[in-house]
């Protein structure tokens, strides 16, 4: 039997996508005195002479920094409420929640946003943000016996991304499912034409990738108040002359922006989409009853 698959799923990367800045610069580096020039000057040096991922390097350095001062879990979360968004945000998801029309209710038809980030998923799960977010995915501390953070427990690369693309499209949100289980696309409850990625950047290549390889839709955003148009020029090469998306727009939540009626656009053509298709197949499987 196949899933009613009416479910669209809208899925974000973090940083410089729905902020701004790096979300240890607005939670972390006030907090602990962490000067951010050094701390991303040791990041990359261990990148780039010591050979080690982003993700681990930056978490090590972390560590590293707070040395006795390291924070539980809980304190993480609580700064996530000093994290800092692009405008419109968390507005957006009361409004998007309002724009859809009654007959996607009447066909059961819901939209759904998740995270997926190469940041610390506690600081986005202290945040504004998470109370309308389905699941946060993101990079994750073990902790020692005093409760404190101690070593790296989970850690999300800009590749590995793109497995949570794969357990939305499943249905497989806790890590103690295997998503590499074989699943039928026909029970698969969030089919990728039914997804909408947003990212920034490089870093978010793969997911694009998959996306755009799989009938989803992928959006690269940029900081229009960047004076250096280096935000921008990542979305125009990922655009123009890569390929990988087909819409960049200004990283502007608010109604009425240039993201804003993509987004909803885009929403409003799946849903239809669904419609259309469960129509047809109610049309298709009635039978006219026999004359007499």
């Amino acid at each position: 039997m196949s899933a009613p698959q009416n479910t669209i799923a809208i899925v974000y990367d973090y940083d410089q996508t729905l902020s701004p800045n790096y979300m240890q610069e607005d939670a972390l580096f006030p907090v602990f005195g962490i000067n951010p020039e050094h701390f991303w000057r040791r990041c990359a040096e261990l990148v780039k002479g010591q050979g080690y991922d982003n993700e681990l390097a930056y978490m090590k350095v972390l560590l590293d920094c707070l040395e006795i001062d390291r924070p539980t879990n809980a304190q993480l979360r609580e700064l996530g409420a000093r994290l800092t968004f692009y405008k419109g945000l968390p507005e957006l998801f009361a409004e998007f929640s309002a724009l859809l029309p009654p007959e996607f209710a009447a066909h059961g038809i819901t939209v759904e946003h998740y995270i997926v980030s190469s940041g610390l998923k506690e600081l986005i799960e202290g945040s504004r943000l998470a109370p309308h977010v389905r699941k946060i995915f993101g990079c994750e501390f073990a902790v020692d016996a005093q409760g404190r953070i101690a070593f790296p427990k989970r850690v999300i690369s800009h590749t590995q991304k793109t497995q949570f693309l794969f357990r939305i499209n499943k249905g497989l949100l806790e890590m103690d499912q295997d998503v590499d289980d074989h699943m039928d696309p026909s029970v698969r409850p969030v089919p990728f034409s039914n997804m909408i990625y947003i990212g920034d950047g490089p870093t978010d290549v793969p997911c694009f990738t998959v996306m755009r390889r799989n009938g989803g839709h992928a959006i690269a955003v940029y900081n229009s108040a960047d004076p250096t148009r280096s935000s921008f020029k990542k979305c125009y090469q990922l655009s123009i002359h890569a390929d990988r998306v087909h819409n960049i727009a200004p990283s502007d939540f608010r109604a009425g922006s240039h993201l804003r009626l993509l987004l909803e656009e885009m929403v409003l053509e799946i849903g239809r989409r669904i419609i259309g298709h469960r129509l047809k197949d109610l049309d298709e499987g009635t039978g006219e009853s026999p004359g007499f």
